[in-house]
């Protein structure tokens, strides 16, 4: 198969069969791939970059996550190409070429897992595993039409995973329907097959709507609907997420100097975005800083600023953040119960067209990562649905399985 026949989403294929014999197994018949951050024992794990795939052996035990789903009958069948060192949520990648989005080949595919979203959006696998720092596993899924969840951060190992920020990383997965995407979630969430949790609540956050750039109206109201549909209208409630995120997470006063309050945003939850933003710099430059300054990497635009701006960070702030996320998961968990949603949108709109300059998008990355920054700081778990919503729900207990 040729790279534009499957949408340039493959860095490598290979089979993988499952480690016993499938039948009667969850994931039976299932195949998948996985972004090129996990390692796969024989094979370099890539990291999006050519110069990280020279200077590193290649891996000699594989990733538990990819084990646990091969031991739950799928069978493996590559890698998928990735932004380069995970660092963008655009899905372009100058060294191996931009997967091409299914549903808008005009558009970005969205990243980091740019290749595993296009290959499920694409039907050329049942499912796929990504990574979700930022927003790595979400943005994607929303810009290639399918389903994508990023679980509560700790709960699916990362070991044999190349870390961006560990704080924030977390295994997620890509499916094309919400059976397999419940299937693969109670195999790498190790869940066993319960009858799912009716909602208590389900918040409206109007204020998350407004950041849309299509009128709020036309995504709110009709989730809307299908809730009073689903469950009946007494379980909607609406309001403003950033005056609760304001008047419950003081410590986030650290964060709000050079704020740009001329376009509508949310000021609490851009502050939130910055506090997650220079938290995921430092890491990353301790994860990446002395490899990046020794071997000079060639690095794509955008990626390669990001990169630099990380290898500058100082510890500045960098105390308060446990006390924000402290802050902030208190303030949700009471907000939601145990078996409340928060249902915002994934990303302020449509995939930027490719090749966009990078400046051009700033208005639109502020937006998206106020959004984003919501699970990324708590550690609540997140599932992206086919609607511009998405579904957000605390889960001390790991019950994910409800936003199925």
């Amino acid at each position: 198969m040729s790279r534009d026949s499957d949408y340039g989403a493959f860095m490598e294929k290979f089979i993988l069969q499952p480690s016993s014999s499938p039948h009667q197994l969850p994931l039976n018949a299932l195949t998948f791939a996985v972004k090129e951050i996990f390692d796969v024992d024989g094979h370099v794990t890539g990291f999006g970059n050519p110069d990280w795939a020279r200077t590193h052996s290649a891996a000699t035990s594989t990733a538990p996550a990819v084990l646990a789903v091969l031991r739950g009958g799928a069978t493996c069948v590559g890698t998928t190409v990735m932004d380069e060192m995970a660092y963008s949520i655009n899905g372009e990648n100058i060294h191996y070429g931009t997967p091409t989005n299914p549903c808008a080949p005009d558009r970005v595919p969205g990243g980091s897992s740019s290749g595993s979203a296009v290959a499920v959006g694409a039907s050329l696998v049942d499912f796929s595993l990504g990574t979700d720092t930022g927003g790595s596993v979400r943005v994607p899924a929303s810009y290639c039409g399918i389903f994508g969840f990023r679980p509560s951060h700790g709960v699916v190992s990362t070991t044999g995973v190349i870390p961006m920020a560990q704080s924030f990383d977390t295994v997620g997965w890509f499916a094309r329907d919400p059976v397999i995407l419940n299937r693969v979630g109670r195999v790498l969430l190790q869940l066993p097959v319960v009858d799912p949790v009716r909602p208590s609540h389900i918040i409206i956050p109007e204020d998350c709507f407004k950041l849309l750039s299509i009128p709020s109206d036309r995504t709110s109201k009709v989730l809307v609907k299908s809730i009073e549909k689903l469950y009946g209208g007494h379980i909607v409630k609406h309001a403003s997420l950033g005056d609760y995120v304001m008047d419950r997470v003081p410590s986030l006063a650290h964060f709000f100097k050079g704020i740009e309050t001329q376009e509508y945003n949310i000021p609490s939850l851009v502050a939130l975005s910055s506090a997650m933003r220079l938290l995921q710099r430092y890491e990353f430059k301790n994860n990446h800083g002395e490899w990046v300054r020794t071997v000079k990497p060639v690095l794509g635009p955008g990626i390669s600023e990001r990169v630099q701006e990380a290898l500058g960070t100082r510890d500045e702030n960098i105390d308060v953040f446990p006390s924000v996320k402290s802050e902030l998961r208190a303030a949700l968990t009471d907000l939601l119960g145990d078996f409340g949603i928060l249902a915002i949108p994934t990303v302020p709109g449509p995939p930027p067209k490719l090749q966009t300059e990078t400046t051009t998008l700033e208005t639109f990355r502020v937006r998206a990562f106020s959004l984003l920054a919501v699970a990324g700081v708590s550690g609540f778990c997140q599932v992206r649905s086919l609607s511009l919503s998405l579904s957000l729900s605390h889960t001390h207990t790991h019950t994910q399985s409800r936003g199925f």
